[in-house]
């Protein structure tokens, strides 16, 4: 997959959901992407200084569209701003990032519940098109297909599932979490792991075991977990 398509999909699917963006014009939407996109994949390092001059330069603007979207950034987790010092992409902590894991793995669980009582046969098989998608990049190792196909296949669920509450849930975790699902699904195995378990989790849907379906979406989250702690992840 195409870092074009990805940005379509980050553009037009994930950051819609965003409060932060909601009264931006699209010249700082369109920073904010740009900027997301390129910490999300690594491209730009954690640690990273982002100076208003040099990104105005880049992105031909002023100064004023640069720190809103810089702001946006930092609302988001992704890039630090604080006073007398200039804003640098974020570093998260290892107890962030187990928090982060921990809180997703309940809240998965929840949506699974929901799936298992109340989609419709007809509404699981929505879940075909990025599961397929899925198994195609994680043989073919590419992560960006796989990351973006993945995304698609945890929003779909949270839309199975039906539950605003534990859905604007998921969605404050914010584009940080991002970054650190994409580290962990570049790690030795992860996408042929991944694919399994998502595998797995879907055919408890249409076996209707909503225990199975917890336990499998809790597992899923947390051995992703299990293998960032495995490496080194002090540079998130």
């Amino acid at each position: 997959m195409t870092a074009t398509t990805f940005t379509r999909m980050l553009t037009d699917e994930v950051l819609p959901k965003l409060q932060s963006l909601t009264d931006q014009g699209d010249l700082v939407r369109n920073i904010v992407t740009t900027l997301a996109l390129e910490i999300i994949e690594g491209t730009i390092p954690v640690g990273f200084e982002l100076t208003s001059v040099e990104l105005g330069k880049r992105f031909h603007t002023s100064r004023t569209p640069v720190r809103e979207a810089l702001a946006v950034l930092s609302r988001e987790g992704l890039v630090e701003i604080r006073p007398r010092v200039r804003p640098r992409v974020s570093r998260l902590s290892p107890k962030e990032v187990r928090d982060f894991y921990h809180v997703r793995a309940t809240l998965y669980s929840l949506v699974s519940r929901e799936i298992v009582r109340h989609a419709s046969t007809e509404d699981l098989t929505t879940l075909e098109g990025p599961l397929e998608l899925m198994r195609s990049a994680a043989g073919e190792g590419n992560v960006d297909m796989y990351f973006s196909q993945s995304v698609r296949f945890r929003q779909r669920e949270v839309e199975l599932g039906n539950n605003p509450l534990v859905g604007n849930m998921i969605d404050s975790l914010g584009l940080r979490v991002l970054r650190v699902r994409r580290r962990g699904l570049t790690l030795p195995g992860r996408l042929a792991r991944s694919y399994q378990d998502h595998r797995s989790l879907y055919d408890a849907y249409l076996e209707r075991n909503e225990t199975l379906a917890r336990a499998l979406t809790e597992s899923l989250v947390l051995r992703a977990l299990k293998a960032l702690e495995e490496n080194d992840f002090e540079g998130i």
